[in-house]
């Protein structure tokens, strides 16, 4: 009898901007498992996409990534996480204005909370402007709506 493999899973949480376009580039990363887009690091229990959007939950939107952590590492994510989106900008990302849109990383543990912290002092020293990442503990997710989930694989034109 075959026994399945074991793999090692864990998460990670981060807000990046709007959460279409971060689900889709992190779920193209080999070793994560799933993203689900959502909300986190508000106020409001069960936030909907109205109520974070009218900017009085203090939820930012966020991807929560599970992942394989013998095939990606907690370091690779984050270095996805600060090629696609600036963390430069205060509650922006292009056009999308607002806390929403904030850039931050939801810590699950003390070893994570120090990779991230030391990460972002690796990247402050190459650049000329001051990232405004929050590092912050995790909160509770609410999963987004459906129609938030893989949104760029169901409406793609390919």
């Amino acid at each position: 009898m075959d026994r399945e493999e074991y793999k090692v899973m864990a998460k990670a949480m981060f807000g990046a901007g709007c959460f279409w376009g971060v689900e889709y580039n992190f779920s193209k990363i080999k070793g994560v498992n799933e993203v689900m887009s959502g909300y986190s690091g508000g106020k409001t229990p069960n936030p909907t996409y109205e109520m974070v959007c009218n900017n009085n939950t203090e939820h930012a939107e966020v991807v929560l990534v599970d992942f394989n952590e013998e095939e990606v590492t907690y370091e690779e994510l984050l270095d996805a996480f600060w090629k696609k989106h600036d963390p430069t900008t205060l509650n922006r990302q292009g056009p999308d204005i607002g806390s929403q849109y904030r850039s931050a990383i939801f810590y699950y543990n003390d070893e994570q909370k120090e990779v991230a912290k030391e990460s972002l002092r690796n990247l402050q020293k190459k650049l000329d402007r001051e990232i405004v990442t929050e590092i912050t503990k995790v909160q509770t997710f609410w999963k987004a709506e459906e129609y938030h989930q893989k949104y760029f694989e169901k409406h793609s034109r390919h």
